[in-house]
């Protein structure tokens, strides 16, 4: 007996007793050819999800093939499959392995869907409104066309990031793990992360400038891209958001607005719309980008990014994870 290799769809094959007409893609642009990465590996992804994601992209009319990203060969496979130039590149996996791939296509690569595989999911929630990546995958292929994603790069001169969503800098970057578990209803939990959060506080404000300007102090700084700000409307720069609690009873009263409420309206919180920030500290930096905890370098430069990649989303994106 001799296995074959099936491809998991051809458009232009059709079997003899097929019964099912092919579900309708997005009318918004041509989607003959997709590739689809699952990090099997990733908290959220399973060692199913590839198959089952070949099994959904059966049902449209496009040829579609889906990688199953191993350890061993993870960079060659990501350059491979943006080498292959596809009209769609899908991306399961978790929030960092996503933002890299959507960064190393740029502006001029495949179009990118970053699927909900991570544990926060910030840039799939913001462009897809859910957190079921099988759900988002159909949202894409039949209501989907390009979006121009800004974003902003953090860089401390050793390393450099590139968010979609936000940047915070300093301690109260604890408060992100926080808000996410009140979204969850793991109220408890937040209750421990904002808890941890303050504990950290006041271990020396940093000093920040905002497009050249004066330095001025800050317990922390957030970064917010104009697509999840609820504050701008248009890719014209990130919004900045400086947190300046005095004591500690301002910094639990500003850390319950962050993780409960609309935080703007804390009169410890600045904003403003900016092209690029600076920041420095006597020690280094903690910092949660996109999602992920980093920890930079004594001083970090920030820019705005106004085309940063191409994704396949609704228009306009879902944006559930505005801020």
């Amino acid at each position: 007996m001799t296995d074959a290799l099936i491809p998991t769809a051809d458009p232009t094959v059709a079997s003899s007793d097929a019964t099912v007409e092919p579900r309708v893609l997005t009318p918004h642009i041509a989607l003959a050819r997709v590739v689809m990465l699952v990090n099997p590996a990733s908290g959220s992804v399973g060692p199913t999800a590839a198959a089952e994601a070949e099994a959904i992209l059966a049902e449209y009319g496009c040829e579609a093939s889906v990688v199953s990203l191993e350890s061993s060969g993870f960079d060659d496979q990501i350059q491979a499959a943006l080498d292959a130039k596809p009209d769609v590149l899908f991306v399961l996996a978790g929030d960092g392995t996503a933002g890299t791939i959507a960064s190393r296509a740029g502006p001029d690569g495949p179009l990118v869907a970053p699927l909900p595989g991570g544990t926060m999911n910030m840039l799939p929630k913001a462009l897809y409104g859910t957190a079921d990546w099988k759900a988002a995958l159909r949202l894409a292929l039949e209501e989907g066309a390009p979006q121009c994603v800004a974003g902003g790069e953090v860089s401390d001169g050793q390393t450099s990031s590139v968010f979609y969503c936000a940047a915070i800098l300093g301690s109260p970057a604890l408060w992100a793990p926080a808000r996410e578990a009140v979204r969850e209803g793991k109220l408890k939990l937040a209750w421990l992360y904002a808890r941890r959060a303050l504990r950290r506080a006041f271990s020396g404000k940093m000093r920040f400038s905002l497009d050249g300007k004066a330095p001025r102090r800050a317990e922390a700084l957030v970064l917010i891209s104009p697509m999840i700000s609820r504050a701008m409307d248009e890719n014209t720069g990130l919004e900045a958001a400086a947190m300046n609690p005095s004591d500690a009873a301002e910094a639990f009263r500003l850390a319950a607005h962050a993780v409960f409420s609309d935080w703007r309206q804390d009169p410890a919180v600045t904003t403003r719309a900016i092209q690029r920030a600076t920041v420095t500290a006597r020690s280094r930096i903690p910092a949660v980008i996109d999602g992920e905890p980093v920890l930079l370098s004594h001083e970090a430069k920030v820019k705005f990014i106004r085309n940063a990649f191409q994704a396949l989303a609704p228009n306009p994106p879902a944006a559930e994870d505005s801020v």
